[in-house]
């Protein structure tokens, strides 16, 4: 889970309320400059001073977590050896190489690494990342806004540890955290057994093109049904009379659901340039993928019936052709055309039903 900072030190208006949201949505923690606005936080989130171009206060508390400036303030070493009891972390702000390499050591050596990017590239996150690969300290990056933050958690595919983000209005944490835990989860995928595939007709079927390259045990699940989907596998792996394109899936029929992020399903139709899906290998790591582009065409298509152990029919219906292909347990490449009855295949059971692509209990039945 990234880490979530709100900085309340220039915070002027509706300062109750931002603070208010901030502990109802767990925020990691709150950075304040004065010691007097942590004092009324409960002890659920972490109470961070920092006084930036301010000379320390006398008293630190309540504070957990003191960020400082070395040149001004000390370093967080010998100013732990002073405050036993309070945690000291330090500040870099990046600007040229000199202050990039303060900045790597900071983030090699200090528990707690502040970083402030002045300018917009990310390439210097990239190396501090680098560079404090298996470092057991947290950098936490200064963002100018959720966007940002959407961004630096993404950096090197690991991220940041945490982002630090100055309110503007009521709603910005609720944003934050919702970005911080969009990064996916793990699923629960399940054995199917295949009871048939059958030939209907001529129909529309999209090829998802994504921004990434799929691993060979990954792609993307699809079903007829919101309840139950099997796992479509990319066009990583060899065929005879075309060049691989590890960046696709040959994934169903237009009206079939797929997974996209925070949980919810889209139809394949309604993917587009710059959406996202979840890409699932077949442990049921998951990661989100960014849509490059959807490609619908005509073609013969195949209905592909399944069950669950638990009684759970699940239809997915895919371009008739030897080329596509569905995983099975450990990662098996099948050819859906030679699919037989009894044939294991892997999927995933969403327990929900789906309103405009939300989870939502209530009754509903697909057939």
């Amino acid at each position: 889970m990234k880490l979530c900072w709100l900085d309340i030190r220039d915070v002027t208006e509706a300062k109750e309320a931002i603070v208010e949201e901030a502990v109802h949505q767990k925020m990691d923690a709150i950075v304040a400059a004065d010691p007097e606005d942590l004092e009324l936080l409960p002890p659920t989130v972490k109470k961070v001073l920092f006084p930036q171009h301010r000379p320390l206060p006398e008293k630190l508390a309540p504070a957990d977590l003191v960020i400082v400036e070395p040149a001004l303030h000390g370093e967080p070493a010998e100013l732990a050896q002073r405050h036993p009891g309070v945690e000291f972390g330090r500040f870099v702000e990046i600007t040229d190489a000199d202050s990039l390499e303060e900045a790597c050591r900071a983030a090699r050596l200090d528990k707690w690494a502040v970083l402030y990017f002045r300018d917009p590239t990310k390439i210097p996150l990239e190396i501090v990342l680098a560079a404090a690969a298996g470092a057991d300290g947290s950098i936490i990056t200064q963002v100018a806004d959720v966007e940002e933050a959407a961004i630096v958690f993404g950096v090197l595919e690991h991220g940041s540890d945490g982002v630090m983000l100055a309110p503007r209005v009521v709603g910005q944490a609720t944003e934050l955290k919702a970005a911080a835990v969009s990064r996916t989860a793990d699923l629960s995928l399940v054995e199917l057994e295949i009871t048939g595939i059958r030939r209907v007709g001529m129909g529309e079927r999209a090829c998802v093109d994504t921004c990434s390259n799929f691993r060979l045990d990954e792609g993307i699940l699809v079903g007829s049904h919101s309840t139950g989907m099997i796992l479509c596998c990319s066009e990583t792996h060899p065929l005879p009379y075309m060049p691989t394109r590890p960046f696709r899936v040959n994934a169903g029929a237009l009206h079939s659901y797929t997974l996209s992020a925070n949980g919810r399903t889209n139809y394949l139709s309604e993917l587009v340039s710059g959406g996202q899906v979840l890409a699932v290998d077949s442990t049921g790591r998951s990661r989100i993928v960014t849509v490059g582009r959807v490609k619908i065409e005509t073609r013969p298509l195949l209905a592909i019936d399944a069950v669950a152990p638990s009684g759970v029919k699940v239809n997915l219906i895919v371009q008739d052709d030897w080329h596509v292909r569905v995983l099975g347990p450990g990662g098996t490449v099948l050819n859906v055309t030679e699919l037989t009855p009894g044939t294991t295949v892997l999927g995933c059971l969403p327990v929900e039903q789906r309103h405009v692509g939300y989870p939502i209990d209530e009754f509903c039945i697909e057939k």
